[in-house]
Formats: C-alpha cells, sequence, structure tokens
C-alpha cells in the first residue's frame, strides 16, 4: 500500500513539473528546408529561429484587427491568401477609414529569399517592414504603444508570447519577430512548374507551356531571375507617368536622381492570381501587361536599358509567343500554398 502511494504521488509530481514547464516543452523548432530548384535564403534566421509558437504567434497578430486604429484592418485584411495574399480586384491598397493608398498591395510570399521589401525597397529586412503598414494612416494607422499595450492585456497573446519567446517581454521586437517568422513560413515551391523542375510527379507541362518557357528564358529572366522570379533590383519598365499620382518610385526611398520611376521586379509566382498588375494596378490580365511591354513602353526618365534597343522600345513577342507566355505563367500558380490551413485566418 505504501509502495502504491508513493508510485501515485511520484505520477502527481512528474504530471505538475511537466504542466509548471508546458510553455517550454511545446514551443517545438521547425525545420524549415530550402527547396531544391530555390536559391539560397536571404535571411538569416540566426537571431530569430522559426519555432511552431513563434510562427503562431505571428499568424495571430498578422489577423488582428484590432493592430489597426478602427480594430478591423489586419494585416489579412489586403493580403489574402487564396490571392498569394495581395488584395486582388482593387487598384490601390484599402485601408481604416475607407482610405485608399496610391499602390498595389504587393504578394506576401517567399520573402526569406528577398532583400528589399516593397515597390521601393523603403524596408530591408523581412522583421522590420511591418511596422510601415502597421502606422501608416492610410492603411492600418496603428499606434505602437496602444498595440503592445492591448497584447498585454489579452490572455492568449501572454501566453503564446511566454511560449515564443521564453522569459522575453511583450514589446515590438518580439511582435515583428513573430511576424518575420510567420511570413518566412509563407514559402510557395509547390506549382507545376516547381515539380517539373523537380521532376517530380505532378510536374508535367504542356508543349505549349514549354515552350512558353523559353520565350520566357528568352526575354523576361534578366529581371524575373531564378525560380524565385525577381532579381531583386529596382527598374523602369516604361510606363507612361500618371500625372495626378506622379509616383518616383525608388527615389522617394534613395533621393537619387537616377532612382526615379524605378520600380521593384515583382516575383512572377501565382501571377494568374494576383492581378491587377504594377505598382498602381493599370492592367488587369497577363494579356495587357505583356501588350505593354510589346507597344505601350514609354522613353521615360531611367528607363530600363533592355527596354530600348537603340531607339526600338520594348521587347518583340509575337501572338503566338504571347499564347505561350501566359500558357507558362500559368503553371507558377501553387494551390498547395494558396489552401493550405496552416496559413489560413483561424
Amino acid at each position: 500500500m505504501k509502495t502504491r502511494f508513493l508510485i501515485l504521488m511520484a505520477l502527481v509530481f512528474i504530471i505538475s513539473c511537466t504542466s509548471d514547464n508546458d510553455d517550454e516543452y511545446q514551443n517545438l523548432p521547425i525545420n524549415y528546408q530550402v527547396p531544391s530548384n530555390f536559391p539560397p535564403l536571404a535571411y538569416n534566421m540566426v537571431n530569430n529561429p522559426l519555432t511552431e509558437k513563434g510562427f503562431e504567434l505571428g499568424k495571430k497578430i498578422f489577423y488582428d484587427g484590432r493592430l489597426a486604429s478602427d480594430g478591423v484592418v489586419a494585416c489579412g485584411f489586403c493580403h489574402m491568401q487564396e490571392d498569394a495574399f495581395t488584395h486582388h480586384g482593387h487598384t490601390f491598397s484599402h485601408g481604416v477609414g475607407d482610405g485608399i493608398g496610391t499602390r498595389n498591395a504587393p504578394p506576401i510570399q517567399n520573402m526569406a529569399y528577398q532583400t528589399q521589401f516593397f515597390w521601393d525597397g523603403a524596408a530591408n529586412h523581412i522583421e522590420l517592414l511591418s511596422m510601415s503598414p502597421i502606422s501608416n494612416e492610410l492603411e492600418m494607422n496603428g499606434n505602437i504603444i496602444n498595440i503592445i499595450k492591448m497584447m498585454k492585456n489579452d490572455s492568449d497573446y501572454k501566453k503564446l508570447y511566454s511560449q515564443a519567446f521564453p522569459g522575453k517581454e511583450i514589446n515590438s521586437e518580439y511582435m515583428l519577430k513573430a511576424l518575420g517568422q510567420f511570413m518566412t513560413m509563407l514559402t510557395s515551391s509547390n506549382s507545376r512548374f516547381d515539380k517539373y523542375r523537380r521532376n517530380e510527379s505532378g510536374g508535367t507541362l504542356t508543349s505549349e507551356e514549354i515552350a512558353g518557357y523559353q520565350v520566357f528564358n528568352q526575354k523576361c529572366a534578366s529581371c524575373h531571375a531564378t525560380d524565385i522570379f525577381t532579381d531583386n533590383s529596382f527598374r523602369n519598365n516604361g510606363l507612361p507617368i500618371d500625372a495626378k499620382i506622379n509616383d518616383l518610385g525608388r527615389f522617394r526611398v534613395t533621393e537619387q536622381e537616377d532612382d526615379k520611376y524605378k520600380f521593384k521586379v515583382p516575383s512572377l509566382r501565382n501571377i494568374e492570381k494576383t492581378s491587377p498588375y504594377m505598382h498602381d494596378g493599370r492592367f488587369y490580365t497577363l494579356e495587357g501587361v505583356i501588350d505593354h511591354y510589346i507597344n505601350g513602353v514609354t522613353n521615360t526618365q531611367n528607363l530600363d536599358p533592355g527596354l530600348n534597343n537603340s531607339g526600338t522600345l520594348g521587347i518583340t513577342i509575337t501572338s503566338n509567343e504571347k499564347s505561350q507566355l501566359v500558357a507558362f505563367l500559368k503553371t507558377l500558380t501553387d494551390n498547395e500554398f494558396l489552401t493550405n490551413p496552416k496559413f489560413a485566418e483561424f
């Protein structure tokens, strides 16, 4: 009887200890694998290693409208999963009080492989980029002091922060680290094109799509480089200037004359789902984008040299090549990424 009592007490002690340290044992590391057809990571995770609870905290923050002044406009409001985390159908991003910005909301995907963010490169670190939309008066118009106060008074946030960052306080640094973990995990790498590149099941391309890939490599890949489909550069692609907005692009960040009207080369992944296109959302179809490069390029200041061949502007693309190119671009749609419940709102 005494022995059974001692065993029972020992079990109670073990369960009690496990319960007291539950936060520590639940925060499992995430073994992030770089897809074999991808370039190396640009983001150094050493100072912010991925964990299950860090990701979970970042996801909660991403979808929480209380970060905005109206309590509604969360990050996920303008970045919807089914549209590759863009604001599909909206020329310009929308924010609090029906505010409308001056640029199209870019997709959030494969951010850990990029070195500059936003159309003008205003952020150069994945852990810093969220502060801009949160504080922007036309987007979320959030107040960081009020946000942190809200989190400190929320039992769910208090638990998640203690699990994700044991021994650390709830502050903007760890809020941004958690958002960085969530965005790092938003990796799109399982399109039909990816499976074709990795010689995996389901990676069969039609003859038209393969021909389109060849056209792409000949006429587009110098800017939309690697299987991330961007070289992370800023270029002027000859869009006629909208005199009403007169968006100066990269110049707004650097104030260098050579950067006027240059914008970030966007990734083409999930491009079928991310219309409208360009920094100002002026094109609603892939065909419209290609038509611009065929006959719509204007010789504006700092036009990319690749679009001016001894006075001949644009890129020569036949109607047949155009169809092939569109067919190829649609192979970049990653339905697993667009429907993965792990990334969906709670």
